[in-house]
């Protein structure tokens, strides 16, 4: 694989106290493809903020070789080296010929976009997920509580799948769990606009928490593409 589709990101720290997500892209010199990881600090404090980062980066370094589960485990081990308590939710997004193999924990999201519509390819770790499956009740607030993170999970806890084709959006709930999909569609197919306008009508739609998104424009050869502009690069 040579070279990279255009990428964007983008965060607002909200009515929070502090920002706590984190976004982290590297490729390696001389090594195929680029790592990308999205963490969400899990609360609203130093430690919060400090874990995304720590893991974010800690991930991004991985190897493409490795595979994205490698980099939350890689993102893990971060963690634990820097001791505390401070937690995070992450997903991490590795390219192969043709598509992107991804892994997550918690409910940070990966989405697929073929130029007109996104399609979610991750599954939330939360409690009102596990209960939702099993059509079983659950509450409002189940929606926040997560089932597994950076610092908890063990290996064969860790949701992973890949997508072919199109470009690729990373979020954090302060996003997705305030824009409809309709919305967000909108929005990408506009190409003035981006990861920037995604957080920024998550923050003027009311959202409550830190808002981040990562968009990979659909590589050029990509028919659905083919007749778009590039988009500008978020600020």
């Amino acid at each position: 694989m040579t070279g990279f589709p255009p990428w964007h990101t983008a965060s607002e720290r909200g009515p929070r106290e502090r920002n706590a997500d984190a976004v982290s892209a590297y490729a390696a010199a001389g090594a195929p493809g680029i790592t990308f990881a999205l963490a969400d600090g899990v609360g609203d404090d130093p430690a919060a903020g400090l874990a995304a980062r720590t893991a974010a980066t800690a991930a991004a370094r991985t190897p493409v070789a490795d595979g994205p589960a490698a980099a939350i485990l890689n993102g893990q081990r971060a963690l634990q080296k820097v001791g505390g308590t401070g937690d995070a939710v992450m997903v991490v997004a590795m390219p192969f010929e043709g598509g992107y193999r991804i892994a997550w924990v918690g409910d940070s999201r990966a989405y697929g976009w073929d130029g007109h519509m996104i399609r979610k390819l991750t599954e939330d770790h939360t409690m009102a997920e596990y209960f939702r499956r099993r059509r079983q009740p659950y509450t409002p607030r189940m929606e926040h509580v997560v089932t597994t993170s950076v610092r908890t999970t063990r290996p064969d806890e860790i949701g992973t799948t890949e997508v072919i084709g199109g470009g690729l959006l990373l979020t954090s709930d302060g996003v997705h769990k305030v824009l409809p999909p309709s919305t967000i569609d909108a929005i990408l197919a506009d190409p003035s606009r981006g990861a920037a306008a995604l957080v920024a009508a998550a923050i003027e739609l009311g959202g409550r928490d830190n808002a981040t998104a990562l968009f990979v424009e659909p590589p050029a050869a990509d028919p659905a593409v083919i007749a778009t502009e590039p988009f500008r690069t978020a600020a």
